[in-house]
């Protein structure tokens, strides 16, 4: 089968998504379609915004479809007339059977993470958070359940010590969309005939996972990759300066890491965290202030301080703390 007759419709909204899809459109792969999300409000202005998958699109003339509801009839009728062979799903919505069981090869997915490991919304944030030095991604293809179709193919990526979350998205998106294009490249060989697609089972890959574990005395867990909210992100100082560390770097520098901060005026105001630095043991209580008021705001963690590196205030830009403290008293 050549990669003009397989007819791929994309599904995408975010920066991660857009090197994916330009991996198919540079590779000369027949594209026929983009599923986005709807144009929302942004700015002072709340000026509708397309999404970065979106203006891609229309740079390239690729028709496109922006559902409100998956279910709905009109956009289902839509999807139908694209005649896709192929679905490829990268950092989109939960979709229902009516949508990922259409096209006659199916619909696969890219997941930033090493299947079965970090199932969910926010794997790559839960990694860095873990202080896990690898991760990587998945391609497998979609069925009923979040994250547990057949493994396609994998690849690993390393996770450095000072890496954030930013710095191994922006590594993986672009070696996810390498991934992508092999896996279609799979489905062309085997002239659109998935069931001649080597895969592997997650759950029997599990079981198999589980039984190496206990010959080698040793436990083994499934970690999740929860949806990350507001609250998930507050910092507790209970735990382990090393642990803390890992929480901002998982964290930064979006949604970012924060805690409550008392300026001299006797207000407390949410501060964002983007980089910390472990320093010596500490023997104040967790949660304890400390800072010279010129260039040092540290913070007592369960057993060492942590140093703040780079900060952000309400309605102020992120700046590293010694500018903070130039024009703030704590």
């Amino acid at each position: 089968m050549e990669k003009t007759e397989l007819r791929i419709v994309f599904m995408g909204t975010p920066d991660f998504a857009v090197p994916s899809l330009d991996a198919l459109v540079q590779g000369g792969y027949n594209v026929v379609g983009v599923i986005t999300m709807p144009d929302k409000p942004a700015g002072r202005g709340h000026h509708l915004q397309p999404s970065p998958v979106k203006e891609y699109a229309v740079a390239h003339n690729i028709p496109v479809l922006q559902p409100e509801k998956l279910k709905d009839p009109d956009f289902i009728g839509a999807l139908r007339e694209l005649r896709a062979d192929l679905q490829v799903v990268v950092a989109f919505r939960m979709l229902p059977e009516v949508v990922w069981g259409m096209p006659r090869c199916g619909t696969f997915n890219l997941h930033a993470a090493l299947l079965p490991q970090y199932r969910g919304a926010a794997p790559l944030n839960w990694a860095v958070i873990n202080g896990d030095t690898k991760t990587g991604a998945t391609t497998f293809f979609l069925d009923k359940d979040i994250d547990t179709g057949r493994i396609i193919l994998k690849d690993e990526l390393p996770i450095g010590p000072d890496d954030t979350v930013g710095d191994v998205h922006d590594r993986l998106m672009v070696q996810g969309a390498a991934l992508v294009a092999r896996t279609v490249d799979l489905v062309l060989a085997a002239d659109g005939d998935i069931t001649r697609i080597p895969t592997i089972d997650q759950e029997a890959l599990i079981a198999d996972l589980q039984a190496q574990a206990a010959l080698e005395g040793r436990s083994f867990e499934l970690r999740p990759a929860p949806k990350i909210f507001r609250e998930t992100c507050e910092i507790d100082w209970n735990r382990p300066a090393w642990q803390i560390r890992d929480f901002v770097r998982g964290l930064s520098p979006y949604p970012a890491a924060w805690f409550n901060l008392s300026l001299s005026s006797g207000e407390s105001v949410v501060a964002k965290v983007f980089r910390v630095t472990v320093g010596d043991p500490a023997s104040d209580a967790p949660g304890t202030l400390d800072s010279d008021g010129r260039t040092c705001l540290r913070i007592a963690a369960a057993d060492r301080w942590v140093q703040i590196e780079e900060i952000q205030l309400p309605g102020k830009k992120r700046m590293p703390v010694k500018a903070l403290l130039n024009g703030f008293r704590l």
